[in-house]
């Protein structure tokens, strides 16, 4: 969220469009801004890639498969892709998987000059043979990198955790050990900075776990076993009476560890299987949700110890239309959530959980994963097939655009100044004024 940029409510590929640039390889990755710095993570075939095709998974609880919970599974939700399928021509779901590739990928840190949209540089973290498939629409490089404004840090999972100068210049690196996945879905959660730790989230089929590291050495600070299943949400930093703490969402248990020792601090029930969402924070609050097999959002006090569960620590709570894959926006005192993967957006008071709008649908949208954004009292909502809509900050819902470019936008829209970044599946947009 940006709230004093004040970018184009209207563009397209003729219009309002300061540069366009190719990108390398394929991920669906978030980039960050630092300065006039673009930094984005991906990971490039060295053989062209084919598309063969995808297994079923017999009696798999699917990430990209229909929610047969709630009221979706009677009838069909507005706002998504009138067949059921992208524009990629690829299924919603279906109990499908690509097969492990025999051959390598390159694991990239890019960098983009701001101004230009000119590659600066690109490095290699790892180059190896992934061991596991993927969803069918996700990618090997899904985690997005995070920095200091001196350092930044990527995570690749299985592929290791690194660290670089903003340079390009590689300061350290760590192997993880290797992930397995539910169902070989692939893997997405991106680290944290915490004070002078970095942390990674590693939730999956064989040893969930959290870790620690000197974010200027890699040096291990602490590592504390995890009681979850494959999720791929990222955690979250919260400062909570001058100590830092990380929020982490999960089917289980949704936890806040201490920083510096790794130690809980408090926990609650979690949220429903397959958690994607990253929490937010706002009002001495964390907001955690998911939406898959059930809805489920939680507004959690931070002033709080021990098991929350049932305590009036959980101020409110919300058990329809909440997202599937998209985190939350807290944009001033307002929650805004998308809806499983549709373009249908609920809007909360942030304290009270007082609705203010719900179940207002984006027809012209199709499938959601990117989150919402906001900046200049607007929200930006990107769908898979390449358009944005753009709606008003308010109490009520209004829809103010819809823009279409010729591309498909899984990360989430980021802001500088006045400029709007979009990141493609093929282009790096900057969007401004002409």
């Amino acid at each position: 969220m940006a709230a004093k940029a004040n970018p184009p409510s209207t563009w397209s590929e003729s219009q309002n469009i300061k540069w366009k640039t190719a990108l390398p390889g394929h991920g669906n990755s978030t980039p960050i801004i630092w300065d006039d710095k673009i930094f984005i993570q991906t990971a490039v075939p060295t053989k062209e890639e084919t598309a063969p095709p995808a297994g079923p998974q017999q009696g798999a609880v699917q990430p990209g498969g229909p929610n047969p919970a709630g009221p979706q599974a009677a009838t069909p939700q507005p706002g998504g892709p009138r067949d059921g399928r992208s524009r990629e021509g690829r299924s919603r779901g279906g109990g499908m998987r690509t097969p492990p590739p025999t051959f390598p990928y390159k694991f990239n840190v890019v960098c983009f000059d701001r101004q230009t949209g000119k590659l600066l540089w690109e490095r290699t973290a790892r180059e190896e043979v992934p061991h596991e498939g993927r969803h069918p629409t996700g990618s090997y490089a899904s985690n997005s990198p995070v920095t200091d404004g001196t350092l930044v840090w990527v995570n690749f999972g299985s592929r290791g955790l690194y660290c670089y100068d903003l340079e390009g210049n590689q300061k350290w690196g760590r192997d993880l050990g290797k992930m397995q996945m539910k169902n070989s879905f692939g893997e997405g959660s991106s680290p944290a900075l915490a004070g002078d730790a970095i942390v990674v989230l590693m939730d999956h089929e064989a040893g969930s776990r959290i870790l620690a590291f000197n974010k200027d050495t890699g040096a291990p600070l602490w590592e504390k076993v995890r009681d979850e299943a494959t999720a791929w949400s990222s955690p979250l930093t919260v400062a909570v009476n001058g100590a830092l703490q990380i929020v982490t969402s999960a089917t289980n248990r949704i936890r806040s560890y201490d920083a510096k020792t790794g130690d809980i601090v408090w926990e609650c029930a979690g949220l429903t299987t397959n958690t994607i969402p990253t929490p937010v924070s706002g009002f001495g609050r964390v907001y955690c949700t998911s939406g898959f097999r059930g809805y489920s959002l939680k507004s959690i006090d931070l002033a709080h110890t021990g098991d929350l569960t049932g305590t009036p620590a959980i101020a409110w709570e919300v058990t329809q239309g909440t997202p599937y894959v998209a985190s939350p926006l807290l944009y001033d005192d307002r929650l805004y959530v998308t809806a499983d993967r549709n373009a249908v957006l609920s809007c909360y008071d942030a304290k009270s959980g007082n609705p203010l709008f719900t179940a207002q649908a984006i027809a012209e949208l199709g499938q959601i994963y990117a989150s919402p954004a906001g900046a200049g009292n607007k929200i930006y909502i990107a769908d898979r097939d390449g358009k944005v809509a753009v709606v008003k900050k308010s109490d009520t819902f209004e829809l103010l655009a819809v823009n279409v470019l010729d591309d498909g936008f899984d990360a989430s829209p980021i802001f500088a100044g006045n400029e709007l970044y979009l990141k493609g599946r093929k282009n790096l947009y900057c969007i401004a004024e002409n």
